[in-house]
């Protein structure tokens, strides 16, 4: 399995809770069993021959179990696997059923994703257009200026000035908008791209690993299994199970922080007012509080380059470039590194 994942523990996990609830209830059960038959339990242990050795016989079962690694191995996993078919009864914890439905939610995102772009494209049109002819107006009003400062015409030049002065701040605001916009859309054009590699990978693991599991469990018995434990084997399902498991912990971050993103963005472009220039102060914390955050487990280093381009007046973006799927260094999958030994 990869080096970089560290599989959760049992108590990590819905079934560990589960195992922590009935554990806990199977101590109080005892203790409250022993404290109301404690006068009962001493007088068969003391008060006759076969009391005493069924005593002794249970404590030396006690320390045997205490003492033995193999029997407490054993008695681990059958408590284990028993709090996992509980837990199954009540939630899901089959990690092929849930890498479907994250198939299913990536999916949604992309179609909710896709249309984002579009509707910020179009916005950001608006937001050039605007500024163009802003551009345009001061330095229409600039001329004009300087007409009446030649015709010493004092009054026109004031005011014509004072209008290209305020186009020009007003500008400014604008420019200051668009590139954020810039950012939102570049990472999301990103994202877009990388996610739809992303449904790929997940999609195929989800079949081959689908049927190998199958197979996995119509040929090897939880008989099987106790016994490789009881051996000092790793249980090949066990460890199986837990590569699922963590190819289905990444694909929820990765879903989270493109959800997450995709509210950013959202809430961003609700609280600006395109024709005023102005945009609420909550909206931009929120983009600014993600660009500072170090690490995304989408974009990974492409993050801080996407953040340079926005900033760069050499690197252009081309609102009219279609969306492009970037192709995948070589065919491996990018979850194949779960499941090597």
């Amino acid at each position: 399995m990869s080096g970089e994942f560290k599989p959760k523990s049992f108590w990590k996990r819905p079934e560990g809770v589960t195992g922590a609830v009935v554990l806990a209830l199977l101590l109080l059960g005892a203790g409250w069993l022993v404290m109301g038959s404690i006068g009962a339990i001493i007088s068969f242990a003391t008060g006759s021959t076969v009391g005493i050795v069924v005593s002794l016989m249970a404590l030396a079962a006690v320390v045997f179990m205490a003492l033995d690694s193999k029997t407490r191995t054993l008695v681990s996993y059958m408590y284990k696997s028993a709090m996992r078919a509980i837990t199954g009864l009540f939630i899901k914890i089959d990690p092929i059923g849930i890498l479907k439905s994250y198939v299913d939610d990536l999916k949604d995102n992309l179609r909710k994703m896709n249309k984002q772009i579009s509707k910020l494209r179009g916005q950001m049109h608006k937001l050039k257009e605007l500024i163009i002819n802003n551009q345009k107006e001061i330095k229409s009003n600039l001329n004009l200026a300087s007409e009446a400062r030649d015709s010493n015409k004092q009054a026109v030049m004031i005011l014509k000035s004072r209008k290209a002065g305020r186009l020009k701040e007003s500008n400014m605001k604008l420019e200051d908008l668009y590139k954020k916009m810039e950012v939102m859309y570049r990472v999301l054009k990103k994202m877009y791209e990388n996610s739809e590699i992303l449904v790929e990978d997940i999609t195929d693991q989800v079949e081959v690993k689908d049927q190998e599991r199958k197979a996995m469990m119509a040929s090897h018995s939880a008989m099987k299994s106790a016994m490789s434990i009881i051996t000092g084997d790793k249980d090949k399902r066990a460890l199986f199970d837990e590569a699922l498991e963590a190819v289905a912990d990444d694909v929820s971050q990765k879903v989270g922080e493109m959800e997450r993103f995709m509210e950013v963005s959202e809430n961003f472009m609700q609280s600006i007012d395109l024709q005023n220039g102005v945009f609420e102060e909550e909206g931009l914390k929120m983009l600014e509080k993600w660009e500072s955050e170090s690490v995304s487990l989408i974009l990974g280093d492409e993050k801080q380059n996407l953040l340079l381009a926005a900033e760069s007046d050499v690197d252009v973006l081309d609102l009219a470039e279609p969306m492009k799927r970037p192709e995948k260094l070589g065919r491996d999958n990018q979850y194949d590194t779960f499941f090597d030994d």
